[in-house]
């Protein structure tokens, strides 16, 4: 496991600059309002004015979780919209705001899937240093009791192979949750820079390792 996990606070404003199919669909969206001769933009509005507010989960120190709304300079993705009185611009408008609202549609999204993907990185690598910090030096030092108790003849074979076997289930479920927290870490990549959806592929690697945590007590 490394040292240290990567910082990646801003990872949702990251993965929106970052992501090329936001790239894309911005273009899209500046040809659809080249194609309707729309040059004026009146007013600016958010991906989250546009489908809805940014809900933030943090962790109280009692262990509790606050919920919140709110917004920061760093994660606003804005739109420019174009609003005109005059009857044959209507269409344009129409088709612009539908392309707008996919857009914005689409930098929830890419916010959501940054979000799943780094709470999987990070909770992947807390169970993995908890199965190389904790369980594994316990199972090796209720091992090594065994064997001493064995050879004073005060346990039998079945009980020291009753221990071996718990040390090799919990340091399969260690290499299980090392894996997990690898591939975790594979999927950022495609989460801030576009190829496959993260989110589901992320929280379908954390599964294992929650499992395995579970079955290592």
């Amino acid at each position: 496991l490394p040292k240290a996990l990567a910082k990646r606070d801003d990872i949702e404003a990251e993965a929106i600059h970052k992501r090329m199919d936001m790239q894309v669909a911005r273009l899209e969206l500046s040809a659809t309002a080249q194609s309707y001769k729309l040059t004026d933009a009146t007013r600016l509005v958010t991906d989250i004015e546009l489908v809805g507010t940014l809900e933030q989960e943090r962790e109280r120190e009692d262990g509790k979780i606050r919920r919140s709304i709110s917004k920061t300079a760093g994660l606003e993705f804005t739109i420019p919209i174009f609003d005109s009185g005059q009857a044959r611009m209507r269409k344009g408008e129409l088709a612009y705001m539908r392309a707008a609202n996919q857009l914005a549609e689409k930098a929830v999204n890419v916010r959501s899937e940054a979000r799943s993907a780094y709470v999987a990185y990070r909770s992947t690598y807390d169970i993995a240093r908890h199965y190389r910090n904790s369980v594994l030096p316990l199972r090796t030092a209720i091992e090594e009791q065994s064997m001493m108790t064995y050879n004073g003849m005060i346990t039998s074979t079945f009980e020291l192979i009753a221990d071996s076997r718990e040390k090799i289930d919990s340091t399969l479920l260690a290499v299980n949750a090392k894996r997990d927290f690898w591939l975790a870490e594979a999927n950022l990549a495609p989460v801030l820079y576009g190829g496959s959806t993260g989110s589901a592929a992320a929280e379908g690697g954390a599964a294992p390792a929650e499992e395995a945590e579970s079955a290592g007590h």
